[in-house]
């Protein structure tokens, strides 16, 4: 604006000397001037005036508009940290100055990794802290709502095995979320990844018993009952002493204790997916408890539930485990790499993972349970074979070789919908390919699905 205002200016002193000189010229001996060179003098004149009023007018109408559209923005940001605190209070908040330079401008060389939500950044606080940054992609499923949710969640919940939130900031384009910064990574690329992390028995054990203590807290010790919905390796962080914490919580979900469960559309990741929420959207914490029992499979055999690089009959882990446990061959899930293991714990906690991954969502223990026959506070109840997950198909138990082979390969992940009733009919004709197997309906790598709220 300020340099329109200048370059008026001088065009009108421009056009005002041009004319002084011209009506010099043309002035006759007596001093008087040809009338036509009035004339025009007069037209200058008016034209001069035109043109200042013109410049008034635009330089004007851009200051409204500037003063507009900024009062607007200040307005959304007011309204957006009304809605802000009055779900979690007052959380600390982050000018979007801090964060860019916390994080170099979000450089490309700060990335931690990438999920559902958008990419992480490491950074590091005018206060020396070191920070991880969740900043909301724009081609991401979610948005503010989840954005809302995470922060309302992990606000209200405090636990050592729960990634702990140091605010967030929202007048930036797209949600920052700051969390603390866990020097390990996620569990999948400490198990399934290239990494220098060689976990051990005992440590893969410790990490199974933490995410079942954070989950217990969440489901029975928290002021209010939630659902994570989205229990996966990824979603797992470990410090530096590989204490596991459960991150993401945009998808969780909260519900009062009358409730039995919670009708809502399908949203986690592929694998992961208890029968009866996958199929009939029916949301309890015995979702989160059949995603643990997959996750403790993960852990235990060091390859993905779901891998594609393996013999037809040896894909899907939740098969082989339920079938190595009915040919009385549990310890032969164990991770290839593990070269000593308490074989007693070892079985206890395939035992319990078996448990975990049961069809009928009743039969599935709680997490405290869970956490209490992990420390051996209590018994390990009998794994009941026919309650099995159902999607478990008929063909892979029949087929399955008597040699078992585990491995790491591709980072496929599969569906784990189904009916939470006996194995149909139709999984015992003859017919039967994979591709019929709900788990076999499509796979992703690392991301979440959204089907619904």
């Amino acid at each position: 604006m300020v340099l329109l205002l200048v370059l008026s200016i001088s065009y009108i002193n421009h056009i005002t000397t041009v004319h002084f000189l011209l009506s010099y010229a043309y002035l006759d001996g007596n001093g008087e001037g040809d009338p036509g060179s009035q004339r025009n003098s007069t037209t200058s004149r008016t034209g001069l005036v035109v043109g200042v009023v013109v410049c008034v007018a635009i330089l004007g109408f851009l200051a409204l508009a500037g003063a507009f559209v900024w009062r607007q923005k200040r307005r959304r940001l007011e309204v957006e940290m009304e809605e802000l605190f009055s779900i979690v209070g007052r959380p600390n908040v982050f000018s979007y100055g801090e964060i860019k330079s916390a994080t170099d401008s979000f450089s490309d060389s700060n990335i931690l990794g990438r999920g559902g939500y958008g990419p992480v950044y490491k950074g590091k606080l005018l206060d020396g802290r070191i920070v991880a940054v969740k900043q909301l992609s724009s081609t991401s499923h979610q948005g503010k709502k989840e954005f809302m949710t995470e922060i309302a969640t992990i606000s209200a919940v405090q636990h050592r095995n729960l990634v702990k939130l140091h605010g967030c900031c929202i007048d930036s384009k797209t949600p920052l979320l700051v969390y603390e910064y866990l020097e390990q990574g996620s569990l999948d690329q400490a198990i399934f990844g290239k990494t220098d992390l060689n976990l051990d028995w005992r440590t893969r054990f410790e990490i199974c018993i933490g995410i079942a203590r954070g989950l217990a807290y969440l489901h029975e010790e928290s002021s209010m009952r939630i659902v994570h919905r989205d229990i996966k390796a990824s979603n797992v962080l470990l410090d530096a002493d590989l204490n596991p914490k459960i991150s993401d919580f945009g998808l969780a979900r909260h519900y009062k204790d009358s409730m039995t469960h919670l009708n809502t559309g399908v949203a986690g990741t592929l694998g992961y997916l208890a029968p009866e929420y996958a199929m009939m959207g029916h949301l309890m914490e015995k979702a989160d408890v059949f995603a643990f029992g997959v996750v403790a499979l993960e852990i235990i055999a060091g390859r993905r539930n779901f891998d594609d690089s393996l013999e037809e009959d040896e894909k899907y882990l939740l098969g082989c485990a339920w079938h190595l446990h009915e040919s009385q061959r549990t310890l032969e899930l164990l991770d290839s790499k593990l070269i000593e293991f308490d074989e007693e714990e070892a079985a206890r906690l395939i035992n319990v993972a078996l448990l975990c991954t049961m069809g009928l969502p009743q039969r599935r223990p709680p997490m405290s349970k869970v956490v209490s026959m992990l420390t051996e506070d209590i018994e390990v109840t009998d794994v009941d074979t026919t309650m099995r997950p159902s999607y478990v198909p008929e063909w892979q138990l029949r087929s399955f070789s008597s040699s078992y082979v585990s491995g790491s390969g591709s980072s496929a992940q599969q569906s784990s919908g189904s009916q939470i009733s006996a194995p149909s009919s139709s999984s015992k004709k003859p017919g039967i390919h994979r591709d019929t197997s709900p788990l076999a309906l499509s796979r992703c790598s690392s991301g979440g699905i959204e089907e619904g709220a």
